[in-house]
Parts: structure tokens; sequence; C-alpha cells
């Protein structure tokens, strides 16, 4: 379960002593907050898994072992975006090289924004989501093909 009053307090500090980020893992739930070089505060949570699979911001998950593929899934329920801005290009199309940390769109919940990371090395094989469409928790965005 998400506790929204820590979010809230999270995003107040990272605001009030102007620091870059910050990330905090409470009962199995790992927080982060960050801001980025414009100003613009974004948040992201996800849960602890059982091992081996570790917590991220967008958790990998096996789409099909005998493709080699592997999805990005949604930490969150809410819109996702493809690029930053309307005016400005995807993050990712289909055929660009991502790597572990490179924003692949971003999510908007309660009117934060928060950038999704891919988890992997590879190729991005598909977008399964249309821009401006409303996503569920876990919901595959893309898949990845590994490298």
């Amino acid at each position: 379960m998400v506790d929204w009053e820590l979010v809230k307090k999270l995003i107040k500090i990272v605001k009030e002593e102007e620091i870059s980020g910050l990330a905090v893992e409470e009962k199995g739930v790992k927080y982060e907050v960050r801001r980025d070089a414009s100003g613009v505060v974004s948040s992201s949570h996800s849960f602890a898994a059982p091992a081996p699979v570790p917590a991220a911001a967008a958790v990998p998950a096996a789409a099909s072992e005998e493709e080699g593929l592997t999805a990005i899934t949604s930490p969150m329920v809410g819109t996702f975006y493809r690029s930053p801005s309307p005016e400005a290009p995807p993050f990712v199309e289909s055929g660009d090289e991502v790597a572990p940390g490179k924003v692949v769109c971003i999510i908007e919940a309660m009117k934060l924004f928060n950038e999704i990371e891919a988890e992997v090395k590879g190729k991005v094989a598909k977008v399964l989501v249309e821009n401006g469409q409303p996503v569920e928790y876990g919901q595959k965005l893309m898949l990845i093909k590994r490298s």
C-alpha cells in the first residue's frame, strides 16, 4: 500500500531543502523523489519483489522466454506519455537502443510526472500503449529485446 502522506513529505523536503533527490524504503515500498534540471519535482514508488527480481521504478518481467523479450511495466495507475511535452519527440521509438536508467516514458499520477526508466539493456521491440492512454499498475508498456 502506498503511503501518500510519506510521498507528500518527501516532495516537501526536496522542494524546501533544494536537493536533487531523495529515496526512502519503508515497509517493502521504495519511494523516490527527484528534481530535474528545470526544477520540476517528480516522484515514483515501487514495491519490493521476492528475490531474485529487483525492486525498481519500472519492474521488468519476462514477456516471452522464447522470444527473449522483457516487458517494462507501469509501477502505478496513471496516464502514459511517450514524450516530456506534446511538442517534444518521444523518449524512445521501436528499434531504439536503451540501457538501464534511460527514461522511456512518463506516467502522470495525481499531477505528478513520474519518469519510467529502462532496467535492462536492449532494443525497443514494441511500444504497447498509445500516448495519453490510461494505464493500470503492472500493465505492460513496452517490450525490450535484451542484448
